[in-house]
C-alpha cells in the first residue's frame, strides 16, 4: 500500500528527531569515555609520576589515585552547577558546543601533562566538559523528542555513556600492553571533536526559542520533527506554562515543585551511592583480587562493557512501552540481590578458580540490573518532571547533586576497602540498593506516553488544595493506557 504524503512526511520528520537526538546524545558519550577511560589509564600513570607527593606535599597513595579520578567528578560539580543556567540563558545547542570544546582541551591537556598537578587540571577542565554535557543533553534531547518516543530517544544519551564506557575499556586494552595512557586520555579528543562539528548543524530547542521570543525560528524548527496539527497545540501548551511561571531559583522551592525536587535529588544521589562508578572506575583494581593481571582486568573490564551496552540497549527499547517505574524497580532489585551476592562471595576465602568467575559474574549481574533501570531513568525522568521556566535550573541543581554523591564514592571506595574490606563495601552497597528500592516505590512518578506540558499541567492540578498527607505523587502523572 502506498504511503499517504502525511505518513512521508511524518517518517521524514521522525528521522531527523533520531538524527538529531543521536547526535546529542554524544554528550553522554563524552561523559562515559572520561569515566571508563580513566580505570585502565591509572594501572599505568603511577608509574610514570610519584603518586606518594602531591603539591610538595607527601600523601598517601591511594588518596593521589583518588584525587586524580576525582578531579573530573570536582569540574562536573562546577560544569553541573552552571550548565542548568547557562542552559536557559545561551541556550541548550550553543552550551553543548562550549561543553564539548571544554572536553577536548581537557583531553589534550591530560594527554601532554608533564606532572601529577597537571594532570589533575586536565581532569578538572574534562570534568567541566561532562558537567555541561551531562545537563544539557538529556535537557536538549527531551525538548526536541515527540512524547510517544521521548523515553527511548532520552535513554540514548544513557547508551551512549555505556558505549563510550565500553570505547574507553577498548581503548584501555588496545594501549595497555605499552602502558601509553597518554594515548588513553587524549583519544577523549575525537568524540569531542565530532560532537561540536555535528552539533554545528543543528537546530536550537524550539521551546528555548519560543520563551525566547523567537517564534518564527521556534516554529520552524518544528515543522522539521512535528506535523502541521501539532505545532500549532505544542506552542499553545508551552505559552501557557511560560505565562504561569517566573523561572527564578527560589520557585525551585514552590509547594508544587517540591515533590518533583524530592525526587530529582534521591535519584540523584541514590544512582551513585549504590556504587555503580566505583565498580566503572575501580574495576580493573577489583578484578586484579580475583587473580588477573594488569591486560586481563583490563580485558574482563570490556566484557562488563559490553554487559552494560546490551541492557542499556534493552533499557531505551523497552522504556516507552513498560514505563519508568517497572524498568527503575526491578533495576534496583536486582542490584541489591547481586550486591548481596558480591560481598558474600568476596568474604569467602580464596577468590581464584571458581569463586573468582562468580565474583566477576556478580558484578556483570550488578551492573545489568544498572543499565535497565537506575542509569537510564534518572537522566530521562529530570529532563521530564520539571516544568520548562526552571527545568535547566532544576536538572542543574539535582545533577550537581549526582556529581557530588559521584565525588564522594569515588574518593571514599579505596578507603571503604582498606577499612571495611570489599565485602563489607559490597554489603553497604546492597543496602542502599534496597533503600533507594523503597525510595522509588512510594515517590517515583510515572511520565510515560505523556507531553512535558501535560506532566506539569497534571502537578500543578494535584498541587491545588490537595492534602499532601492523601496525595501520591505518582498518581500525579500516571499515564493511562
Amino acid at each position: 500500500m502506498a504511503l499517504s504524503e502525511t505518513d512521508t512526511a511524518s517518517g521524514n520528520q521522525n528521522s531527523f528527531v533520531y538524527v538529531v537526538a543521536g547526535l546529542a546524545a554524544l554528550n553522554g558519550l563524552l561523559f562515559g569515555f572520561d569515566t571508563g577511560v580513566i580505570s585502565g589509564a591509572m594501572l599505568y600513570i603511577k608509574d610514570t609520576f610519584d603518586i606518594t607527593v602531591l603539591f610538595g606535599q607527601s600523601i598517601h597513595p591511594s588518596l593521589v589515585e583518588g584525587v586524580i579520578v576525582s578531579g573530573a567528578m570536582v569540574g562536573a560539580i562546577v560544569g553541573a552547577a552552571l550548565g542548568g543556567r547557562l542552559a536557559d540563558r545561551i541556550g541548550r545547542r550553543r552550551l553543548i558546543l562550549t561543553g564539548a570544546v571544554v572536553f577536548f582541551i581537557g583531553s589534550l591537556i591530560m594527554a601532554i601533562a608533564p606532572t601529577t598537578e597537571v594532570l589533575i587540571v586536565g581532569r578538572i577542565l574534562d570534568g567541566v566538559g561532562v558537567g555541561f554535557a551531562s545537563v544539557v543533553g538529556p535537557l536538549y534531547i527531551s525538548e526536541i523528542a515527540p512524547p510517544k518516543i521521548r523515553g527511548s530517544l532520552v535513554a540514548l544519551n544513557q547508551l551512549t555513556i555505556t558505549s563510550g564506557i565500553l570505547i574507553a575499556y577498548i581503548v584501555n586494552y588496545a594501549f595497555s600492553s605499552g602502558g601509553e595512557w597518554r594515548w588513553m586520555l587524549g583519544l577523549g579528543m575525537v568524540p569531542a571533536a565530532i560532537l561540536f562539528v555535528g552539533m554545528l548543524f543543528m537546530p536550537e530547542s524550539p521551546r528555548w526559542l519560543y520563551e525566547h521570543g523567537d517564534e518564527e525560528t521556534a516554529r520552524d524548527v518544528l515543522s522539521r520533527i512535528r506535523t502541521e496539527g501539532q505545532i500549532d497545540a505544542e506552542l499553545r501548551e508551552i505559552t501557557e506554562t511560560i505565562q504561569s511561571e517566573t523561572g527564578g531559583l527560589r520557585d525551585l522551592f514552590q509547594p508544587w515543585i517540591v515533590p518533583m525536587l524530592v525526587v530529582g535529588s534521591g535519584l540523584a544521589i541514590f544512582q551513585q551511592v549504590t556504587g555503580i562508578n566505583a565498580v566503572m572506575y575501580y574495576a580493573p583494581r577489583i578484578l586484579e583480587s580475583t587473580g588477573f593481571g594488569d591486560t586481563n582486568s583490563i580485558l574482563a573490564t570490556v566484557a562488563i562493557g559490553v554487559v552494560n551496552v546490551i541492557m542499556t540497549a534493552v533499557a531505551v527499547a523497552l522504556i516507552d512501552r513498560t514505563g519508568r517505574r517497572p524498568l527503575l524497580l526491578t533495576g534496583l532489585a536486582g542490584m541489591t540481590a547481586t550486591l548481596g551476592i558480591a560481598g558474600l562471595v568476596y568474604y569467602l576465602p580464596g577468590l581464584s578458580g571458581g569463586l573468582g568467575v562468580l565474583a566477576t559474574g556478580s558484578l556483570m549481574l550488578y551492573v545489568a540490573f544498572f543499565a535497565i533501570g537506575l542509569g537510564p531513568a534518572f537522566w530521562l525522568l529530570i529532563s521530564e518532571i520539571y516544568p520548562m521556566e526552571v527545568r535547566g535550573i532544576a536538572m542543574g541543581v539535582v545533577t550537581v547533586l549526582n556529581w557530588a554523591a559521584n565525588l564522594l564514592i569515588s574518593l571514599t571506595f579505596l578507603r571503604l576497602v582498606d577499612v571495611i574490606g570489599q565485602s563489607g563495601t559490597f554489603w553497604l552497597y546492597g543496602i542502599l540498593s534496597l533503600v533507594a528500592l523503597v525510595f522509588c516505590y512510594r515517590l517515583v512518578p510515572e511520565t510515560k506516553g505523556r507531553s512535558l506540558e501535560e506532566i506539569e499541567a497534571d502537578l500543578r492540578n494535584t498541587s491545588i488544595g490537595a492534602d499532601p498527607s492523601e496525595t501520591d505523587p505518582t498518581d500525579a502523572v500516571q499515564t493511562d493506557d
